[in-house]
């Protein structure tokens, strides 16, 4: 998958938070893609003209941004270009969750990207979270995202220990990843960026294409962490393992992984 970006060097459109724009914009780089990250309201129908993809992150929200969220939606509903929503925080605040379901009633949305505490607070569910981490609760998470999936009628990716990828009818669980991987900032907003950029170049089955994004990129992560054990480290070690993944070295983690099960 990563392969396939690489070779067609995407340009996303993303409208993200000033806590890991930079981090998110290198990310992108590093599988191969290229980020714009404009976000003046005067300029994102343009820039959302040129993209391929469009990735929408409420992370450091405010009136303006959520403008400009609105007008790049549309402006990708218009041109066919996927749109990915992570709704970070969403259970934060009233301003926060307002802006995602105004943004999910005026946007065609492809993907809702989120942790378990923003797809409960999206879902109007009980949950303990604390900011914008995930926190926890006792709803079961993939039943959660499948009646979620089939209500919005979207694809929601949902990351944790065990990552889920549903569109309401098929579901897929992705045991990959690391604990380290929640020690930097910025991985869930990466994340859905590089899902963006792979829907860019493969839509044609888009539940497919998002759940091969989540493998890659936690097999980049769990990779990653076996050469290093402190945060600074592994944001190092991980955005080299994006930039180096191979299709042979997901094959493998995959065939040792069935092996284990």
């Amino acid at each position: 998958m990563f392969q396939q970006i690489k070779q067609k060097n995407p340009l996303v459109h993303c409208i993200t938070n000033h806590v890991v724009s930079n981090f998110q914009a290198n990310g992108l780089l590093a599988i191969g893609a290229s980020p714009i990250m404009g976000e003046a309201p005067e300029e994102v129908e343009e820039l959302a003209g040129l993209a391929q993809a469009v990735s929408l992150n409420i992370g450091t929200l405010h009136a303006e941004s959520l403008k400009s969220m609105l007008i790049a939606g549309k402006k990708a509903n218009q041109l066919g270009i996927p749109v990915v929503l992570d709704p970070v925080g969403a259970g934060a605040s009233n301003f926060r969750i307002h802006a995602v379901r105004e943004i999910l009633e005026t946007v065609d949305v492809s993907v809702l990207r989120c942790n378990a505490g923003e797809l409960a607070a999206v879902a109007g569910k009980e949950w303990q979270s604390k900011g914008v981490d995930a926190g926890e609760g006792l709803l079961d998470v993939k039943e959660l995202a499948m009646s979620t999936a089939k209500q919005l009628g979207l694809i929601v990716a949902v990351t944790g220990k065990i990552d889920c990828v549903t569109d309401g009818d098929c579901v897929d669980e992705i045991p990959f990843g690391s604990p380290i991987m929640a020690s930097i900032t910025g991985t869930g907003c990466l994340l859905s960026s590089v899902v963006a950029a792979g829907l860019a170049v493969d839509s044609e089955n888009p539940l497919e294409t998002v759940s091969a994004i989540l493998r890659y990129f936690a097999i980049a992560g769990e990779l990653a962490s076996q050469s290093v054990s402190l945060p600074g480290d592994f944001q190092l070690a991980f955005m080299n393992r994006l930039a180096s993944l191979t299709d042979g070295e997901v094959a493998e983690q995959i065939y040792l992984q069935e092996r284990v099960l």
